[in-house]
């Protein structure tokens, strides 16, 4: 765009700056305010900032930083170990402590001893269960006269402190007692003409009323005549304006339940709190095995336990972890707990969901899967966190069988957009064969989840009598992969300018 079409394309109020800036040269907003030219800072800014970006005008901004008392009891008061000195000498430059907790109560006691301490003003002994603050050299020249910092909070009562003026020892003192003090920034801001500017306006500019959209009321009015319309440049900067976007994660958990509606299944989800009979010992969890220990599992305080009311059920699955019961299987022996089978816990997986479903409907067509969070007592880094969720479903089917699994599972990561994908064996306590899937990605097998058909021991407290084809998934591995992304955590950052930059969708 020629100087030309940069002149015809200025607001009225951008061509009221330059002429303000070219009779007065630089300026503040305030004093452009101050001068009549404008009236409210936001028009002169506006226009400044307008001005900037096509290179007419440039501001100058500089910021400065200082501290003011927000605690005005700081004052009226004095600081804790002031009135702890105070007392302490009164009392002859010694106090046992239960006499000092007297003098600065409130708790303020505990504080003043830290800052006695810190500052070397006072000493601490002890005598058997006796313990005794007393005033040093320094605490006790330090009764008649006043600390670095009292003078520094004296300071900021009579008005703002600028931080070239403090020491920064001292503030980052005070900033460490909550509510003390605070810390303001004052941004100041001039514009003036650049070269560019100063041509445009030896071209000549004329003010006039000007509007960028013609109005039933300037043509029956007439007004049309006298006012300038604006010249639009396509090409002028202005923000972006980004569109409402899902989260990424809520749009891939919408793509994955399209997918398995898609196939047939329905959807369905259960409490997060389960007593640990559903959550591992309906699915043939030993009570001795490692993932009920406190480092895998949350116990939950209140309540403590939740009561199985199915005295059958509850009979029919102690059986089989002593001997098996009548799957054929030894069990896993020893004595099982009802006790410990009641505790209450987060649950751990969501196959908790889909082995509540078997007991109410075991019988084939079953088609389920859900899509929820799980907890488990893991430290958080780069690839765990306590609280994920987890994809699971399961199929009971007449004609269910192995290779139905297998055909499943591929179909289900195929549609996700993974070419190569391979299965392996794999070992899971409650399925039995059981298999492990891999995706290819950036030029190595990635591990995403696990599937097999539940045992006998798993299935024969709910006589199901046909195959249960079960599988789950891990949902933010499936995410991190889809997105190379390295670490989980930024999974659910709040970030908005990341999710504003996100082109996924």
């Amino acid at each position: 765009m020629n100087i030309s079409e940069v002149r015809e394309g200025l607001s009225h109020n951008e061509k009221r700056l330059l002429l303000a800036l070219n009779d007065l040269g630089k300026c503040t907003p305030s004093e452009l305010i101050e001068k009549e030219r404008f009236g409210m800072e936001a028009e002169v800014m506006g226009a400044a900032s307008w001005l900037s970006s096509k290179g007419l005008a440039k501001i100058d901004e500089s910021s400065s930083k200082y501290y003011v008392l927000a605690d005005l009891k700081t004052i009226t008061d004095g600081l804790p170990e002031r009135r702890a000195l105070i007392a302490i000498g009164k009392r002859g430059g010694s106090a046992d402590l239960s006499q000092l907790a007297l003098d600065v109560p409130d708790g303020d006691d505990k504080i003043a001893i830290g800052w006695l301490k810190r500052k070397g003003l006072a000493d601490m002994t002890k005598d058997g269960e006796k313990r005794t603050i007393s005033l040093t050299e320094s605490g006790k020249d330090t009764l008649d006269k006043k600390m670095k910092d009292e003078e520094l909070l004296e300071r900021m009562s009579r008005g703002p402190v600028q931080e070239k003026d403090a020491d920064p020892s001292l503030i980052k003192d005070l900033k460490g007692r909550q509510g003390m003090i605070e810390e303001k920034i004052t941004t100041s801001r001039s514009i003036s003409l650049t070269d560019l500017g100063k041509e445009i306006i030896a071209m000549g500019i004329h003010l006039r009323e000007d509007t960028a959209q013609l109005t039933v009321e300037l043509l029956q009015s007439g007004r049309w005549k006298d006012t300038e319309f604006r010249r639009y440049d396509v090409q002028t900067f202005a923000p972006s304006v980004p569109p409402a976007k899902k989260h990424p994660l809520s749009r891939l958990a919408d793509e994955i339940r399209n997918i398995f509606v898609q196939m047939g299944f329905t959807e369905i989800d259960d409490e997060y709190v389960q007593p640990a009979f559903w959550n591992l010992d309906v699915l043939f969890t030993p009570q001795d095995h490692p993932a009920r220990e406190l480092q895998d599992t949350f116990y939950l305080e209140e309540p403590p336990s939740i009561k199985i009311d199915d005295d059958e059920l509850v009979k029919k699955v102690k059986d089989i972890h002593e001997t098996g019961g009548n799957t054929g299987s030894t069990g896993w022996g020893g004595s099982w707990s009802r006790e410990k089978a009641e505790q209450a816990l987060l649950r751990t997986h969501t196959t908790v969901n889909t082995i509540k479903h078997i007991s109410k409907f075991p019988d084939p067509p079953v088609k389920v899967f859900s899509l929820s969070r799980i907890f488990r007592n893991e430290s958080i880094d780069s690839t765990h966190l306590p609280e994920f969720t987890q994809i699971e479903g399961i199929i009971i089917d007449e004609k269910g069988d192995f290779d139905m699994l297998v055909s499943l599972v591929k179909g289900f990561y195929r549609r996700m957009g993974f070419d190569k994908i391979r299965i392996r064996p794999a070992y899971f306590p409650y399925t039995e064969p059981s298999l492990e899937v891999e995706v290819f990605f950036n030029g190595k097998w990635m591990e995403l989840g696990g599937a097999g058909i539940f045992r006998p021991e798993v299935t024969a407290p709910f006589n199901v009598r046909y195959p249960v084809l079960a599988w789950g998934f891990g949902f933010e591995r499936l995410a991190m992969l889809k997105w190379s992304i390295k670490d989980i955590r930024d999974l659910y950052v709040s970030d908005i300018d990341l999710l504003k930059k996100n082109t996924i969708f």
